[in-house]
């Protein structure tokens, strides 16, 4: 398999960002990105005025990101040429981007903060909708904001990714709960916009530089092709294609790139001579399931139905189960969070 290493959700001039289209690829390419998605507020205007494609070895795809008449329930759409009103209810749009064959995911689901006043929290409530793809279940933006006080906003400033610790223990919860019912894929964003900040009232940062973010909450997503960057627009669509493929069925894995590379970790199941990749399902209980991180060792924690199952030190494991359930990975090095796996389904 070949693996591509992301970052999701990004906003432009299109919507609040602050950075044009094909500057924000230029940063991604010089950041060693294999792709991007954008997705400004309501908008696939860089969709329409042809902004998909390569950027040196970068590949931009355009998708969007939804909300309600609140401003809550923001989803995140990916692969549907069509934007819906922001008066339809969260479960219509949701249902609309997955009928249009679109992939939508819920953005900053639990989101909580209350250090600025005119960004307030964004969270999704409407939790009886089932038509959704799958939960962003860390988000470098909400986690920076929820963390931000008065007494450590020049550290956080300045030292932004040092302020990512781990994905919110609530959405991890509920993204496990949710998987023992159906596959519920998990991804990273980096919510990035490079917001422009007065500081003292005499000289202007850039918060959350694109180039910073993009070292931080990163979609490592596992493709069959072998993809080859092209400056010719038509040669998009085969990776286009294998990368909504990946994330529709959960063969991907969120990472902190901040603490370490995490290209070519990998999570996968045993039975017989069959594998089972991250985002499947097999009804047999009995399977071995391996993990290998790459290079790096850490504390492997096999999560089972959000329980911890076992834990191990070093960069390889291996676990045998006997039990049925949703099964995953999280990677620690020094206490810190590393690597989120998507959910492998056993008997279920």
């Amino acid at each position: 398999m070949n693996e591509l290493v992301g970052a999701i959700h990004i906003h432009s001039v299109f919507s609040d960002g602050s950075g044009e289209v094909k500057e924000i690829a230029g940063y991604a390419d010089e950041s060693g990105l294999d792709y991007i998605i954008l997705t400004d507020h309501n908008t696939l205007r860089a969709l329409h005025e042809g902004y998909e494609g390569w950027y040196g070895n970068t590949l931009l795809l355009v998708g969007y990101e939804i909300n309600d008449k609140e401003n809550k329930n923001h989803l995140l759409a990916f692969g549907t040429n069509e934007t819906y009103s922001t008066r339809l209810p969260a479960k219509e749009y949701v249902r609309l981007v997955k009928e249009s064959g679109g992939l939508g995911f819920l953005a900053h689901p639990h989101e909580r903060r209350n250090s600025m006043e005119k960004h307030p929290p964004y969270p999704w409530t409407e939790w009886d909708t089932k038509e959704f793809t799958g939960i962003e279940i860390w988000n470098h933006m909400s986690e920076w904001m929820e963390g931000l006080t008065e007494q450590n906003k020049y550290n956080y400033f300045i030292h932004p990714l040092k302020s990512v610790v781990s994905p919110s223990k609530e959405t991890l919860e509920v993204w496990d709960k949710l998987s023992l019912e159906r596959r519920v894929v998990g991804i990273g964003g980096v919510d990035a916009h490079a917001h422009k900040v007065n500081l003292l009232g005499f000289f202007e940062v850039e918060v959350f530089p694109y180039k910073v973010l993009f070292k931080s909450i990163r979609t490592h997503v596992l493709i069959d092709a072998d993809i080859q960057p092209s400056s010719e627009q038509k040669d998009i669509e085969p990776a286009k294609k294998e990368i909504y493929n990946s994330l529709r069925n959960g063969r991907c894995f969120v990472s902190n790139y901040y603490i370490g590379d995490a290209k070519g970790f990998r999570f996968f199941a045993e039975d017989k001579d069959k594998i089972y990749q991250m985002g499947e399902s097999t009804k047999n209980n009995k399977v071995k399931l391996r993990v290998t991180l790459p290079g790096i060792s850490g504390t492997i924690n096999l999560i089972r139905n959000g329980n911890l199952a076992a834990s191990f030190e070093g960069s390889e494991a291996e676990f045998t189960s006997s039990e049925s359930g949703a099964y995953r990975i999280e990677v620690y090095v020094n206490g810190s969070a590393w690597i989120f796996s998507n959910h492998i389904r056993i008997g279920l």
